[in-house]
């Protein structure tokens, strides 16, 4: 299986730069990733079974080449973006199997052909791998209505009521705009909002906790957001020791 083109091999779950094999250089369109700019990373699966061998092209630019049945490629690192994805028989560019645009967040993918050619149910399916963040919530503010959570405007969670807690969700890593609203509410119904920058491979918890309407003694408990590095990243990293109001 080859890597062709001007995408790079992502070592690991660090999107750094790693060697590559390539058949002509990176186009003047292809943005370097940094440290400080989240990148997506990429890979292909194919688990098509009446599929040939496959390459596999972004925006015209061949970045895979003879990709058989049951392997798959390592991560390759792509600017977020939306990019027209191209997948033909192996040297064969005028042997299409599936054409149409692709939309990568600042997340790990892994792109998945599936189904059959013969049966016309040959597609790929985007998958967000566990290299984003990974996030949950906990409601415990108890004269709170169940709540919908947004992230820069998309929503991450819905109707999520008191004691409720919900099963981690991949979201794309970097600086996110975090809003909390009554279920079912738009952007006006917004009862509290903060920032927050999500690490690549880490996990966290926001729990939702104090009062809407604190009583007259409990003045310091207002509805807030607080939010914890979970697992082995919190020994590494810390818990995230700011309440968001």
């Amino acid at each position: 299986m080859g890597i062709a083109g001007g995408l790079t091999a992502a070592s690991g779950t660090v999107l750094a730069a790693g060697e590559h094999e390539h058949d002509e250089r990176p186009t003047s369109d292809e943005k370097p990733t940094d440290d400080t700019t989240p990148g997506a990373a990429v890979r292909v699966a194919h688990f098509s079974l009446d599929a040939p061998n496959v390459d596999v092209y972004v925006d015209d630019d061949r970045v895979l080449a003879d990709v058989a049945y049951g392997d798959v490629s390592p991560y390759l690192e792509i600017e977020p973006g939306t990019y027209a994805v191209t997948i033909t028989a192996a040297g064969d560019p005028e042997t299409v199997a599936f054409e149409g645009d692709v939309t990568f967040g600042a997340a790990f993918y892994t792109v998945a052909a599936i189904g059959e050619l013969g049966a016309e149910t040959f597609q790929p399916a985007v998958l967000v791998d566990a290299g984003s963040a990974l996030v949950r919530l906990v409601h415990a503010a108890p004269d709170a209505p169940a709540v919908d959570v947004y992230a820069d405007g998309e929503p991450v969670f819905e109707d999520v009521s008191f004691t409720d807690s919900t099963d981690y969700v991949a979201v794309p890593a970097g600086a996110r705009t975090v809003s909390v609203r009554p279920a079912g509410g738009d952007s006006a119904s917004t009862v509290a909002s903060f920032d927050v920058t999500l690490e690549q491979g880490t996990a966290y918890t926001a729990y939702a906790i104090g009062y809407l309407e604190p009583p007259a003694d409990a003045t310091d408990r207002a509805f807030t957001v607080e939010t914890t590095v979970d697992g082995p990243m919190a020994d590494a990293d810390g818990s995230d020791d700011g309440s968001h109001d």
